[in-house]
């Protein structure tokens, strides 16, 4: 089977046709509420609508925009808590709008598929603060309302705060909370799959019968971690599961991504850096008895795109004069666990003298290696990069310009596409669509935009081809569909 972004995700091609060249999936990037998401402090430019997001005109606005564009999907991404790594305190993550304040981002999802048809949504929601049963509601009624345009991003959360404001007493060790997430998963499988039959529902207005009880199972989980004895309290939705997103790419983390993700996102500030990571995820995918091509993964890039060169480096410095470096720094001690208030501006820092566990492991490596960017790293230099796009690239060019720089990233990480990461909303993904995607579409990687009057395809659909709105043959939760799972005793 062919993707709709020109993958080959099934066996192996026949034929002595020349394969079409890999087409760039593409993801806006943003955040529910909060005023800098990965380019913190742009909200004093007054292109920039960031102040707007608690209206719900942003999101319907900003999702007819990415719609224009035939973008993938609006990742959101959410925290149960602001950062407090540096400086000992939140005060900082405050004052600066540094990722916050942060709202629900399920909230705005239904307003803006009334407004699309074709635009994909993904969320994210930690694994550690909610039940697998409330969390499987939640999602299946977004992805009857989105008509199946609705994914997950799983994550465990670190911060000490979100365990504190969800009232757990202490956070749960990094590894521990994928083996968790591992259970958790498994419980949500056999709710989505495997408790409602297709024919469960009649509508059968003659004998009074909605549905069908005895075609409803009823699942019994017993888990090292969590225990479900419920029928799901929803029907079955139109992908099921919602589209699998995953970051982290940790020694756990990349076990877990292989098992269980669908897309993964990446970090790193060399292309060839992301290499080896991606395939060694790709090999265990494989070992698992997964398609190793059927795994998407992303980088964030922040680009600075205009007209001309100019325009592009004119984008460029004014942003530098609305950039809050003390913003970037807080971001960065919170992912990594190194409070960098207190070391001097160039003194170059070992990850290894910081090392807890408990923080983004994949962000924390990723300092260890170094790059022709990055030939060290110090808090002068974490400042520089920090200020925009959360230490990944940011291009500044014309369209041609970015678009060479994103196929670099393609063919040296062995990348699928990117999240676009913004400076000022919308005038960023304005940019995007009005000028990179046209490009981008002009070299044949882009799709073109659907027929108004085509039929909607679901997330996965969009990644994988038509027809492929549940989970793959090859993907652990398929073994636990409705006519194939058996309960233990």
């Amino acid at each position: 089977m062919s993707n709709i972004n020109g993958h080959d995700v099934g066996g192996p091609s026949t034929g002595q046709q020349t394969a079409a060249p890999k087409q760039i999936i593409l993801n806006a990037f943003d955040m529910s509420g909060t005023l800098g998401h990965l380019s913190p402090g742009q909200w004093k430019n007054p292109k920039d609508r960031s102040r707007t997001k608690l209206k719900l005109s942003y999101w319907t606005e900003l999702a007819q925009l990415l719609e224009r564009g035939n973008i993938n999907a609006l990742f959101l991404a959410d925290s149960t808590a602001g950062h407090a790594v540096y400086g000992g305190s939140m005060d900082e993550c405050i004052r600066r709008g540094a990722q916050y304040p942060v709202v629900d981002p399920s909230i705005p999802i239904t307003a803006m598929a009334a407004v699309t048809k074709h635009l994909a949504f993904a969320i994210t929601t930690s694994t550690s603060f909610e039940s697998p049963f409330i969390l499987a509601k939640r999602f299946s009624t977004l992805d009857h309302l989105t008509d199946g345009r609705i994914g997950w991003n799983i994550v465990t959360s670190w911060k000490e705060g979100a365990f504190k404001a969800i009232g757990l007493p202490a956070i749960i060790n990094h590894d521990k909370r994928y083996d968790m997430a591992d259970d958790y998963l498994k419980a949500l499988y056999k709710l989505w799959e495997g408790s409602w039959s297709d024919e469960a529902v009649k509508f059968d207005v003659e004998n009074d019968l909605y549905a069908d009880p005895s075609l409803i199972r009823e699942i019994h989980h017993n888990g090292p971690y969590y225990k479900l004895e419920t029928r799901h309290i929803v029907p079955p939705s139109p992908q099921r599961v919602p589209f699998l997103f995953q970051a982290g790419t940790s020694t756990a983390g990349s076990t877990f991504g292989a098992t269980h993700a669908e897309a993964i996102f990446v970090a790193s500030h060399s292309p060839s850096l992301l290499k080896p990571k991606i395939a060694r995820i790709r090999s265990i995918a494989a070992s698992l008895g997964r398609d190793p091509q059927s795994l998407k993964f992303f980088a964030t890039v922040t680009p600075f795109i205009g007209k001309t060169v100019a325009e592009a480096q004119e984008k460029h410095s004014d942003a530098k004069k609305y950039a809050s470096v003390l913003g970037g720094l807080v971001l960065f001690s919170s992912w990594t666990g190194i409070d960098v208030s207190n070391l001097p501006l160039d003194e170059e820092i070992n990850p290894a003298d910081h090392r807890d566990g408990d923080k983004i492991s994949s962000t924390l490596d990723g300092m260890t290696s170094t790059s022709e960017n990055i030939p060290k790293w110090t808090p002068r230099v974490i400042a520089e990069k920090a200020a925009f796009g959360g230490l990944g690239p940011c291009p500044v060019g014309t369209a041609d310009v970015v678009a060479d720089e994103l196929q670099r990233w393609i063919d040296e990480g062995d990348l699928d596409g990117f999240n676009i990461a913004y400076v000022t909303t919308p005038g960023s993904f304005e940019d995007v669509v009005d000028l990179l995607i046209p490009e981008l579409r002009r070299r044949g990687l882009y799709p073109d935009a659907p027929a108004e009057d085509s039929e909607g395809l679901t997330a996965r659909e969009r990644v994988y081809g038509k027809g492929q709105k549940t989970l793959r043959d090859d993907h652990i939760g398929s073994k636990y569909r409705y006519n194939v799972y058996k309960e233990e005793e």
